[in-house]
């Protein structure tokens, strides 16, 4: 199969805030060769590549000069089963939230606290997604990536990742790394998280005191849903900010001001705030400047009403992170990447 491109194909679908910018050549990729293909077109016309999964994770502010690729290449594999422990390995264009609901299904647990988080599976160690107590890094066992540089495959195990919070070494060296596959280590043995209350609290609501990895994934999948809105009917990329790490003096100093202050207590001594009750104790939830806005009912989801463009939705992000500097001397970070 080879290569079909569009010059100057707007992006709208293909990036979950529903931004209508243009891409000057795109391109999806359904197998290795077809990624070689790209990168090799993009060496030719002189134009960078912009590698792209369920566009999920993108604030797109104008116009992109660049060939951007869309991995689209799909199959899942069993590597390895003892019985009990399975390898699982995915290719980069699986759907994630489909992938999750199918491991399940086979009796699998290990994702279902990662369940309806979009995006495909090659973005997922970008940014070590995590929901609920679960980080990617708790279940990742290796994953196969292409130098862009070199042309070479190299296979990561955990420790070469540097997996941080919502970050990652393919976080901080995107223009070198493109993930091709994705693996796994996943049970037939049930090994729950429920440390979080609302998911504890709902499985207790429906009367589920000996629950399973399907009941904690639909537990947390009616608890998104109701926080969080659907980037088809509104456009979203989710949480929009990371939730901050401050050091433990200023969270005692904040928790002084504010003695509901969300927070939580880290290993390492650091104290990990809550973005969302930051920005709704500052009074921005709901709020809403022509078609760029925040959520009604979560307050760290930036919403586009319809067309908002990715500038306003940058604009409005900024004067966030300077009010929540202003009130509470805390920085917040962007999870989507700016484009």
């Amino acid at each position: 199969m080879s290569l079909v491109l569009h010059e100057y194909l707007s992006l709208k679908p293909y990036n979950t805030f529903g931004v209508d910018v243009k891409a000057r050549l795109f391109a999806e990729a359904h197998d290795d060769a077809e990624v070689r293909e790209a990168i090799a077109l993009a060496a030719e016309r002189d134009l960078p590549l912009l590698v792209i999964g369920g566009g999920s994770n993108l604030l797109l502010t104008r116009d992109v000069e660049a060939f951007v690729l869309r991995m689209a290449s799909r199959g899942v594999r069993v590597l390895a089963d003892d019985g009990m422990n399975v390898l699982l390995e995915a290719e980069a264009g699986e759907p994630w939230h489909p992938l999750v609901l199918w491991t399940l299904e086979q009796g699998l647990g290990g994702l279902e606290n990662l369940s309806l988080i979009p995006g495909t599976v090659g973005a997922a160690p970008m940014q070590n997604i995590g929901a609920y107590g679960v980080e990617l890094k708790d279940v990742f066992a290796g994953l196969v990536a292409l130098d862009r540089e070199t042309g070479e495959l190299r296979e990561f195990a955990l420790e070469d990742c540097q997996f941080a919070y919502r970050d990652s070494l393919f976080k901080r060296e995107t223009g070198r790394w493109l993930i091709l596959r994705v693996r796994f280590n996943l049970s037939r043995a049930p090994q729950l998280h429920l440390d979080y209350g609302p998911v504890r609290q709902r499985l207790q609501a429906e009367g589920i005191d000996a629950p399973t990895p399907k009941d904690v994934s639909r537990a947390i999948c009616a608890i998104r849903s109701e926080k969080l809105p659907d980037p088809a009917e509104l456009g979203n990329a989710g949480s929009f900010f990371k939730n901050p790490l401050i050091s433990a003096e200023l969270a005692q100093h904040l928790r002084g001001e504010h003695p509901d202050l969300v927070a939580y207590p880290q290993a390492n001594g650091q104290v990990k705030l809550a973005a969302g009750w930051l920005i709704e104790r500052a009074g921005w939830k709901g709020f809403r400047e022509g078609d760029a806005g925040v959520h009604r009912l979560q307050a760290l989801v930036l919403v586009n009403y319809g067309s908002a463009t990715g500038s306003q939705l940058h604009d409005l992000a900024q004067r966030i992170r300077a009010d929540i500097a202003k009130r509470f001397g805390v920085e917040l970070e962007m999870e989507p990447n700016l484009i």
